[in-house]
């Protein structure tokens, strides 16, 4: 299994320069940086910026994995025709530059949007068969990139569409693509499984990548959840995928506005306190997990 961390751990908006955190991550003992699709449209547009951006991981033995949510105007579960579209439009041209990054994990409520807005109307039964149908359509450029598409489970105040991972499993089988998987969090395990253990056994060969962090969103060994368990259930199921940390410890910025972070969750936010924890964690997952 690879160890991985999520590159908005330390900054305040979704693009950053991935250069320097590269191999920072490599220093703290990861195997793994994830990144922002958002900044595919930014600083990461242009084709020697990607080449640049693939080498940088490559001559420090750093895989990349990436994460996005959708906004309301990506939203593949849209009863609006011209929403589906751009959704779609998005995602053609977001999968081959994964692919020319050699990125082969994108995870996210990529079924959806996010945030979620409550004030929306939801019909979730519809919604969700929208979904279906246009995951299946976007599954195949997935495939022709090499790109596996993790369906995040998300909590109820972040998404509808599954929340569970017995709903991800059946929004992922009705699709039928090999490259479309469930994705977990154990942030979200948290508010809505009964069992963490039972609903990753449950997953099985189907879980494509994991997120990692506390109830809190602190680093994993910051808080109380049952990294024991979870590891138990990783081995009994052969876990092989990423398992990248995805703290969110500061206010501010697009990122805090959007994680809902309205204070700083640990006293000491400075680069050097981040890079500590980050650095201790990993050394407790490894050792916790056993994999």
């Amino acid at each position: 299994m690879k160890y991985g961390i999520y590159n908005a751990y330390w900054t305040h908006e979704w693009s950053a320069n991935y250069e320097y955190y590269i191999p920072k991550v490599k220093n703290l003992g990861f195997d793994v940086l994830e990144i922002s699709c958002a900044a595919l449209t930014q600083d990461y547009s242009s084709e020697e910026k990607l080449r640049d951006l693939r080498q940088c991981a490559e001559d420090n033995g750093i895989l990349l994995t990436a994460g996005y949510g959708p906004t309301k105007e990506q939203n593949l579960c849209s009863a609006d025709e011209g929403i589906v579209d751009r959704a779609m439009a998005f995602f053609r041209m977001i999968l081959p530059k994964l692919q020319k990054l050699d990125i082969h994990i994108l995870g996210g409520g990529l079924y959806s949007y996010w945030p979620l807005d409550p004030t929306l109307p939801m019909d979730k039964e519809k919604d969700t068969e929208r979904a279906i149908q246009n995951m299946k359509r976007l599954s195949r450029v997935a495939e022709d990139c090499g790109v596996v598409l993790g369906m995040e489970v998300l909590n109820r105040f972040e998404g509808y569409i599954m929340n569970t991972c017995r709903e991800g499993l059946d929004f992922i089988h009705a699709v039928d693509s090999p490259n479309v998987k469930v994705m977990l969090d154990t942030f979200h395990m948290n508010i809505e499984e009964d069992n963490m253990g039972a609903a990753i056994r449950l997953a099985g060969k189907d879980l494509c990548h994991l997120h990692l962090g506390e109830q809190n969103r602190q680093v994993p060994g910051k808080g109380s959840l049952p990294w024991q368990e979870i590891g138990q259930a990783l081995r009994d199921i052969h876990y092989e995928g990423a398992a990248v940390m995805e703290p969110f410890v500061m206010k501010g910025g697009t990122i805090g506005s959007e994680i809902k972070v309205w204070r700083n969750i640990i006293p000491d936010i400075s680069e050097e306190a981040l890079d500590r924890d980050a650095k201790g964690s990993v050394e407790f997952v490894r050792h916790v997990f056993g994999l």
